[in-house]
């Protein structure tokens, strides 16, 4: 069906109109779109169009027949008044808008103090979201009832097929704030309380002295009670701002900066070893290149070339078969290899190239110094062939294990994320440390992280063996010291899966017969697990090297 009319002559930048498109199922669909660019080649008009609500890497070029313009909206005019915050609001405006409201932002900001390397502009009055709530809305996350006095309104567990486990908890220690996710998709840091206004309190989560009863439902040989013990006070630093700041690189995007340009994917194709991938995002590869339809890659050195016969030329000259830097790891085909980004500035500065091609959420830092990069590869007769990556602070205040995280498209959805994930966590543990990776995740990646925490905690859960007839016990800390996962990240994960319960005045985990067998299921899925014994790692103290 064609919605092309006369009237799509009228269409302009900021506009917003149905486009048709196909959906999974392979239906067409018409959801709303809005217009980015307009271009001209022979013969007729292209528009550049990202959808209302989708993910920007679904974002294309289409053509007018493909336009609803009956339902056509057109920007509105800019306010009078400013917004709250200073900052242009969600719905885009005309170009003239944009010009004024960057003139107005120059204003605002030439006054304000500078913070770090980022361009110093208003703060975002954001609502956040809780890390947890960020896969599912229709999943829900129990809130933990405030006393034992709150047990009239508490969630009393399932009796059948059951696993119950039982819960001592530290309110300070075991509901520390998660960083928040602006709806905008930056890290914001919790705000220091401020005389007269009032913050919303986390839960109470029982006192630390609170003796524990553990009910047993049933007598099924794999089912185990288990005490989760109060832990240690937290020494995190993410429920407020840190008193001095961080010294160190960040690859968190400032989205307040985003423009028309770097909103648009500006490259077609990219050939990268006997793959060719689609970039999904915006990457800031040198303007002359962005016009080719192809940009070829040396998937060794990853430099970037205009043409296929000037590759074939650097291919006699480039001696690289493998990453630059120590190969920490290899197990069968798989391998690790940590790059150094002071060392190997050029290939560190050609992956994040190539890395913002699928990463939307961070931006790219020529200064690599700061970062170490962990490369993983598969090996065949030809070399070692790049797979995926996460690059890490060298030193992380905030006890960040991974900045960026990132598995090429043709090799997703094999089990390759949460090896990098696990590879991760197992550098966190050589280095005796628990770990988080860098907020906000992106909705693959949190998939991935939600996904290898569940996994690791039901599966230290279920190994759990009774002693000398005793219920086992657990604490919040052991799971964390265990896992090297930070402890917010265990509390957000358990009430994620909904396994957290309050039951005659006790905190209790239930693991139903379902959580069981889709563990169960899950695990015999993942063949591809890190060995410890095929790690030889020595982690350095980096705060003694000056400048690395």
């Amino acid at each position: 069906m064609t919605k092309m009319a006369d009237s799509s002559v009228g269409v302009v930048e900021g506009c917003r109109l149905p486009v048709l498109r196909k959906n999974q199922e392979n239906e067409d669909e018409w959801p709303l779109a809005e217009i980015l660019s307009v271009k001209e080649i022979p013969g007729r008009k292209l528009y550049y169009v990202h959808y209302i609500d989708f993910n920007k890497r679904l974002d294309e070029w289409v053509t007018p027949d493909r336009l609803d313009v009956k339902k056509l909206q057109f920007p509105k005019k800019e306010a009078k008044t400013p917004t709250k915050n200073g900052l242009p609001g969600s719905r885009p405006s005309s170009p003239e808008s944009e010009v004024r409201k960057s003139l107005d932002l120059n204003l605002q900001t030439a006054t304000a103090p500078s913070r770090g390397k980022t361009l110093p502009t208003p703060k975002r009055k954001a609502e956040s979201v809780s890390l947890a709530t960020q896969v599912s809305p229709a999943t829900p996350v129990p809130s933990l009832p405030g006393s034992v006095e709150a047990s009239q309104a508490s969630v009393y567990p399932a009796v059948r097929d059951t696993n119950t486990f039982n819960l001592k908890s530290n309110a300070r220690d075991d509901h520390e704030q998660l960083t928040s996710l602006t709806t905008n998709g930056t890290a914001r840091r919790p705000m220091p309380n401020q005389p007269g206004r009032k913050r919303k309190q986390p839960p109470n989560c029982g006192g630390t002295d609170e003796i524990i009863k553990v009910f047993q439902y049933n007598n099924s040989p794999r089912c185990a009670n288990v005490y989760l013990q109060p832990g240690e006070d937290s020494q995190d630093s993410s429920d407020g701002i840190p008193s001095t700041p961080r010294m160190t690189g960040s690859l968190v995007s400032d989205r307040s900066h985003d423009d028309i340009v770097t909103r648009m994917k500006n490259i077609d194709c990219i050939e990268l070893g006997r793959h060719r991938l689609k970039p999904w995002y915006f990457s800031p590869y040198p303007q002359e290149l962005t016009t080719l339809p192809i940009l070829y890659l040396c998937e060794f050195c990853l430099k970037y070339l205009k043409s296929l016969k000037c590759l074939q030329r650097h291919l006699t000259k480039c001696n690289l078969r493998h990453p630059p830097g120590n190969e920490i790891y290899r197990k069968g085909t798989i391998s690790f290899f940590e790059i150094d980004g002071r060392k190997n500035k050029t290939y560190s500065q050609n992956l994040c190239l190539l890395a913002k091609c699928f990463l939307d959420h961070k931006t790219l830092y020529y200064d690599t110094d700061p970062f170490l990069f962990y490369v993983m590869t598969e090996y065949d007769s030809k070399g070692f062939h790049i797979v995926g990556y996460f690059s890490k602070e060298k030193e992380s205040t905030e006890d960040y294990n991974v900045a960026c995280i990132l598995t090429l498209p043709p090799y997703q959805r094999r089990g390759y994320g949460k090896l990098l994930i696990e590879f991760s966590y197992e550098l966190s543990k050589v280095e005796g440390k628990t770990g988080t990776p860098e907020k906000p995740l992106s909705d693959l990646g949190l998939l991935s992280y939600r996904s290898y925490w569940s996994q690791t905690i039901l599966e230290i859960l279920m190994d759990l063996k009774p002693d000398n007839g005793e219920r086992p016990q657990i604490t919040i800390n052991d799971i964390s010291e265990i896992t090297s996962v930070k402890k917010e990240d265990v509390i957000s994960t358990l009430q994620y899966l909904n396994l957290i319960n309050y039951y005659k005045g006790q905190y209790i985990l239930t693991l139903s017969e379902d959580i069981v067998e889709g563990h169960e299921r899950a695990m015999q899925k993942r063949h591809l697990r890190i060995d410890s014994k095929c790690l030889h790692f020595t982690p350095k103290d980096w705060s003694k090297r000056g400048k690395w």
